[in-house]
């Protein structure tokens, strides 16, 4: 009796999942590349940004404009350390995405895991040594008496898991990299969904004020690397085992992008801590209208910083296939976004100025600088979108410098001479516009830069 050769069951030959294209950004519509990932990468900063502002207006309604405040110098302190992740982040995503549009899955991998360690232990000193030194920090900024205290203890508690953000944000990244944006965008979509469920209980049902805000904080960020992990390695298989001798070797390869990209980054929270200290000699009312600021501008202009994000591995996928024409295409397509974006958002911050004072509670000083600010403060991220549209070409285009060059150009030149004669001669609102003019110098100068580099590059690599 001959026998039957037995076949795997049905079930297993379809068990495996299909890969998805390894370089999905060097085909098809770049408009809707752009389109796609910017709007997932806004619905996770968004609900980042919209937690936060949760978590400021809930502190505000504890009736001491000295938390507020308080919270403010913290975020500035705060946005220093998350430019260094944010840095990171974008040279991990970067060289991923370059070694998947180059059809090596397998450097991707180790690129990956390295980049993890890499930022883990960088971020994880920075914030170590900023938590040391949080008090002077917080005092060269311009906190005093109850806004210092408020702001201490936020620190207190945020600063020594730096290095657990960075590892969410740089598996965030290397989703992002694989075309995964929306795996991307639950990482930090998750995380806010987690702190605004136990903010309003933290900070006004327990009554722990500024310190449940931070431990709320702190709780998504261990959210973060658990969706971050699901997808990135879970799901995609992108990040490889962990090799000693691959860590030190990729070192100076992530490095490369990492350092002009963290020094790129770092120029803006120099920039807003000079624009807080100046604020800061107008009194707290003052303070605490740039506190109100600095949520409202990051909710309403979400889909910029999203952009500047996101696009970077569109651009390195198609750099790495060599495929010149669509870099070129994708940067016009984000400048194109970037004006059309910021001038909607400044007409809706012109109509729901009232809207915005209530909701904060907002009076005297603080309400008209918030109105002041909705009229005509808004006309920097007009300039500003130019400037995050052209640093995405420079990091991926190994014109990193470049960015760096014009980030810290407008940190220093067009911001300390601007923004000191806006208040000399304006009061507070001159603060504001002096961020207006050096906006409009630097995003104007390197949006001629960027298409310069782009087409001299695409010529010599043909």
């Amino acid at each position: 009796m001959s026998r039957i050769p037995l076949r795997k069951p049905p079930m297993q030959e379809t068990a495996a999942p299909r890969p998805r294209p390894p370089a999905v950004f060097t085909q098809g519509s770049l408009t809707r590349h752009v389109l796609v990932m910017t709007s997932t990468g806004s619905i996770g900063l968004m609900a980042i940004f919209v937690v936060d502002l949760l978590s400021l207006i809930y502190v505000s309604w504890l009736g001491d404009p000295a938390l507020t405040a308080g919270v403010g110098f913290a975020s500035q302190a705060l946005f220093f350390i998350i430019s260094i992740n944010i840095g990171l982040s974008i040279a991990v995503t970067a060289v991923v995405a370059r070694a998947i549009g180059a059809h090596e899955r397998s450097s991707a991998q180790r690129l990956a895991s390295s980049g993890l360690i890499h930022s883990f232990v960088i971020s994880g000193v920075m914030g170590l040594l900023l938590f040391l030194v949080r008090r002077p920090a917080l005092e060269l900024l311009g906190a005093e008496g109850a806004a210092l205290e408020a702001a201490n203890v936020y620190l207190t508690w945020t600063l020594p898991t730096n290095g657990l953000m960075a590892v969410g944000m740089v598996l965030s990244g290397a989703l992002r990299a694989v075309g995964d944006a929306r795996r991307s965008m639950y990482v930090t979509l998750f995380g806010a969904i987690v702190t605004a469920v136990i903010d309003p209980f933290l900070i006004i049902g327990l009554g722990m004020g500024v310190e449940g805000a931070a431990i709320a904080a702190v709780i998504s960020r261990f959210v973060w690397i658990g969706v971050g992990f699901w997808g990135a390695v879970r799901v995609h298989g992108i990040v490889g085992r962990p090799d000693r001798k691959s860590v030190i070797r990729d070192f100076p390869i992530v490095m490369k992008i990492a350092v002009p990209a963290i020094l790129t980054n770092l120029a803006a929270p120099i920039a807003n801590g000079y624009g807080v200290r100046a604020m800061a000699s107008f009194g707290e009312a003052a303070v605490a209208a740039n506190a109100i600021i600095d949520r409202v501008a990051p909710v309403g202009f979400v889909a910029l910083f999203a952009m500047s994000g996101v696009v970077g591995p569109i651009i390195a996928q198609n750099y790495g296939a060599k495929l010149y024409p669509r870099v070129r295409d994708t940067l016009t397509t984000c400048f194109v976004f970037a004006a059309v974006y910021s001038m909607t958002i400044w007409l809706l911050l012109v109509l729901s100025a009232s809207s915005i004072v209530w909701l904060f509670g907002a009076q005297g000083e603080t309400a008209r600088l918030v109105y002041y600010f909705c009229d005509y403060g808004a006309l920097a991220w007009v300039f500003l979108g130019c400037l995050f549209s052209a640093n995405a070409a420079f990091n991926n285009l190994d014109f990193a410098f470049l960015s760096t060059f014009f980030n810290w150009g407008r940190a220093t030149l067009g911001t300390i001479p601007f923004v000191t004669l806006g208040a000399h001669y304006l009061g507070a609102e001159g603060v504001i516009l002096g961020v207006i003019g050096g906006a409009a110098v630097f995003g104007c100068a390197s949006m001629v830069c960027a298409y310069t580099v782009v087409g001299r590059f695409g010529r010599a690599k043909a």
